[in-house]
Formats: structure tokens, sequence, C-alpha cells
């Protein structure tokens, strides 16, 4: 009955390289790798590339990290996760495309002295219920839960990004790693490390959007925890500390708040049908929260870019191998490895380097697109979900004013071989 089914289905899209998009302007950094705007070249589609060096990846021991979340990116898709589209290599960089969100995280909005109401960190804290239900389902522990990890789209909405620390652990296992940001890690954690106790699980996650919330909420975080901080003062903190609540906050929002910083975690709202319980959220529609049907308490200002201006300055200006000079730095490379011995100067690091080149993980989510579409018996893996959704979620360049005058501006300096102010 299916027998015609290969010689209709159209081919698939080219495999996906960094030529295919147009670089406009650096938006962020983290320790190992650099995020900026990009359009594709033949949809005109707008996205966020995150990139990072393998050389300094394999320096620093971080190639598994970025490897691990390749693999959890591509397996996961939801309306309140920041999700992958395309994953790609070349000789220097590893790259992720993801969707762009232009509204922001909320780190840099807390920097900006803004003073969000309880109606937007209420709805930022049911949008990241249903992502960390939704994560759990699947047996990963984000365990990064924190401000700078909430991206805003235009409309307000939250987002979860960076899973770079993730981890996934079947039914029966626990997780033991001491890993996370100190200020927003769950109290097992630290035990875990200190006693090699049972380990933790999917309630760490819950304990950090607690403190995050809390943040949001008040401006600074219910413990003062700082990077310095030993674990054995830190296990005395949880033990002998009170979180000190605001007295104008609803008894609701109080009694939510303390079963999320709940020290037990077998005591610790964790779950979605747990939230759900909470008198504080007894007005919520989750369908329409899943839906974006809720207008959302703060709504970016959509005529400028919610991140540090000094990102595309150091991209222009500092950095040593700049995005925008790659394609002639590369066929330099090339053609100056054509003329060297086959002896590398650093055996050891051109090994590494050529493990990384073939262990990388191609990703590209129009192919899982067009096998849906075209082959409705194709047996999608469950993690996927409503990928519809996810092409709703992708940026074009007429949807939004401020994308169409970085492109403008982009192409001027282009013209003019001008670097970007």
């Amino acid at each position: 009955m299916h027998s015609n089914r290969a010689a209709e289905a159209p081919s698939k899209p080219p495999l996906v390289t960094f030529d295919h998009f147009q670089i406009l302007r650096a938006i962020g950094k983290g320790s190992f790798g650099k995020v900026c705007i990009v359009q594709k070249r033949d949809t005109e589609k707008m996205y966020a590339m995150k990139y990072m060096n393998k050389q300094q990846c394999i320096e620093r021991d971080e190639v598994r990290n970025v490897f691990r979340e390749l693999e959890i990116l591509q397996e996961i898709e939801h309306v309140f996760l920041v999700n992958l589209w395309y994953s790609f290599q070349d000789e220097e960089d590893m790259f992720m495309v993801v969707d762009l969100l232009l509204g922001g995280d909320l780190r840099y909005h807390l920097q900006q002295n803004v003073h969000f109401n309880e109606d937007a960190v209420k709805l930022y804290l049911c949008e990241m219920t249903l992502a960390l239900d939704y994560l759990q389902s699947q047996h990963i522990i984000h365990r990064d839960i924190k401000p700078d990890n909430i991206l805003l789209d235009e409309q307000g909405h939250a987002h979860l990004t960076d899973f770079n620390i993730a981890t996934i652990i079947k039914d029966g296992e626990r997780a033991t790693a001491l890993a996370g940001t100190k200020p927003y890690m769950a109290p097992e954690i630290f035990q875990s490390f200190v006693s090699g106790g049972t380990g933790y699980a999917f309630e760490v996650d819950w304990w950090s959007l607690g403190v995050t919330v809390f943040e949001v909420l008040r401006g600074w975080r219910p413990y003062e925890i700082h990077a310095s901080n030993s674990v054995e003062s830190l296990m005395q903190l949880f033990s002998t500390v009170s979180v000190q609540y605001n007295t104008a906050w609803p008894k609701d929002l109080v009694h939510l708040m303390r079963k999320l910083l709940t020290v037990n975690p077998e005591h610790r709202f964790s779950s979605l049908s747990h939230m759900q319980t909470a008198p504080y959220l007894s007005d919520i529609n989750w369908d329409a929260v899943y839906e974006k049907k809720i207008d959302a308490g703060f709504v970016p200002n959509k005529g400028r870019l919610h991140c540090d201006p000094t990102f595309e300055l150091e991209e222009m200006i500092l950095e040593s191998r700049p995005l925008h000079k790659k394609k002639k730095r590369l066929a330099k490379n090339r053609s100056r490895e054509a003329s060297k011995d086959s002896q590398s100067e650093n055996d050891y690091l051109q090994e590494c380097l050529e493990v990384v080149q073939s262990e990388f993980m191609i990703f590209n989510r129009e192919n899982n697109l067009l096998a849906t579409s075209v082959d409705p018996w194709y047996k999608r893996d469950n993690q996927l979900g409503a990928l519809g959704t996810l092409e709703r979620d992708a940026i074009s360049l007429s949807s939004s004013p401020l994308l169409y005058r970085i492109v403008e501006r982009h192409s001027f300096f282009s013209r003019s071989q001008k670097p970007p102010c």
C-alpha cells in the first residue's frame, strides 16, 4: 500500500552549513561559546547561532558537555524551551542554531532595574512549570535554572535555555555530580557531594525555580550564597538560616514559595500535579498557558535589542577569530595545511580535533519536518512532540521591525565595508 511513498518523497534538504547563514550581530557569550543573530539565506528566517571553538573546548575539557547538550536538544521540543533547529561544524567551531528570542533574559532585565510585577512573575512560574514537567517526562534534569537562562520572546513569554550541564537519568537512577550555579543549587546536591549519599533527581530544578522566582520578585535571592562559599558552609547555612519572605506578598504566594524552597526534597513541590494543588495557582488555565493565550505582565520594548551592546564591539574589534572573517580565514588555513608535512606540530591536539570532527552530531530539524509531512506512517521519536509549533515560532524578517533594521544596517556596512558601530 505504501510502495510508491519513496518515489513520491522529495529529496531531503541539503546539508546545512555556516555558508547558509548571514551573520548579523553578536548578542551574547558564555564561558566557552558565543551567540549571534543570523538569517538563513534561503528562507530569510531569523535564528540565534551559538558557536564554540573546538580547540578551546578541548583545552577546557568541555567537549563532553557540548556533545551532551546536542544529544539532549536533538531529542526534545517544547513551546517554553529554546529549541534546536540545526547543528553543524567546520574546522574551527561547532555550531547550534536555535530559536531566536528577542526579549532578553531575566538577568539582563534585573540588571536594567526592571521591577517585575506579581502577575508577570506568576506567568513565568507557570510557563517554567510546564517546561520542567516536560523535561521530567523526558528524564532530563536541567541543573542550571536561573534568571540568566530564562529568555523572553517579543510577547514576554518565558523560554528555558542552556542545557550545557543537563543530564539524563533513567527510572530509579540518581545524579551525583556537583553541577550547577551555587546560589541556585539545591541542598541535596551539596549533601550528595559531602556525604556521598543517595544522590539527587528532578527536585533540584524545582528548588532552583523557587530561588529564581524569589529573586525576580524581590531583586535578591533567599540565601546569600556566592561562588566562593565552601560546600560545608552552605550545608550549615541551609540548616540554620530561615528564608525571610516579603510581608506584602499574598499568603498563598508565600505558601507556594515555602513548598519550592523546602530543604527536604521529599517534601518539596516538584511536579506539575503538585503545582496545580497550590491555592496561589488555583485560577490558572493551564491549557491557556501552554497555548500562550495569557498576556504577559511585562512585554519587552520591541524597538531595541535586550543584550549588552559591548558583545558586538568585542566581536568586531577584540576577537582574534571574528566570525565575519571566517570564510577567508578557513580558506587560508586550508591552503597552509595543504603545504604542510603530514606530521602535526601538536599531535595530541590534532588527534583530539579529529575525534571531535568524527563524533560531532549533525542535526537538521527540517529533515524531521519533511519526513513527517511526506510520510504519515513515519515513526517519530516521542520526544519530538508537535513539530508544527516550531514552524510557527520561527521568526521571519517581516515579523520584526527591529530585525529588519538590523539586516538593513548589516547590508549597508557590507556595501560600504565599514564595521558596525
